[in-house]
């Protein structure tokens, strides 16, 4: 941990011309904000080798009335969606969850602006936290980051 998935509507997978993003772009974006966080001490937020982003496009999806309040609204693109979920294991306090939210948030809106301007887009964050039922981890990862 932590994992951020991303689930978004696959009409963002367009080319760029046509409205599309590049989604790729977007994960690096936000893994390398999650490698920035410093708690209250200096240290990492995150261990290097279990920050993840992945992204993942829903072929099928109907979002609020399909489109009609846009068209009579005169906006020609169709409406986007994009959930983000980061999910941490406990321990960290609630100040650097909320500056870890915070700088996400930031990064979408920055990826996401363009988008705004000119579609009806909806783009929700959640941060979630334990307690796991069952937690197992197996990585050839981590040691790639310790100090020796």
């Amino acid at each position: 941990m932590p994992h951020l998935v991303i689930l978004y509507t696959a009409n963002l997978d367009a080319p760029a011309e046509q409205g599309g993003l590049d989604m790729n772009q977007l994960c690096r974006r936000l893994a390398d904000v999650m490698l920035a966080q410093r708690d209250e001490f200096g240290a990492p937020v995150f261990p290097v080798g279990g920050v993840r982003v992945l992204a993942y496009p829903a072929p099928r999806y109907a979002l609020a009335d399909g489109g009609a309040a846009g068209r009579a609204a005169g906006v020609p693109a169709e409406y986007a969606f994009v959930y983000l979920n980061l999910r941490m294991a406990r321990g960290r306090s609630n100040s650097v969850q909320q500056t870890v939210g915070r700088a996400l948030e930031q990064t979408c809106k920055s990826f996401f602006a363009d988008q705004f301007s000119f579609r009806p887009i909806g783009v929700t964050l959640q941060v979630d936290e334990g307690p796991e039922i069952f937690d197992a981890k197996n990585s050839s990862l981590h040691p790639l980051f310790r100090k020796t």
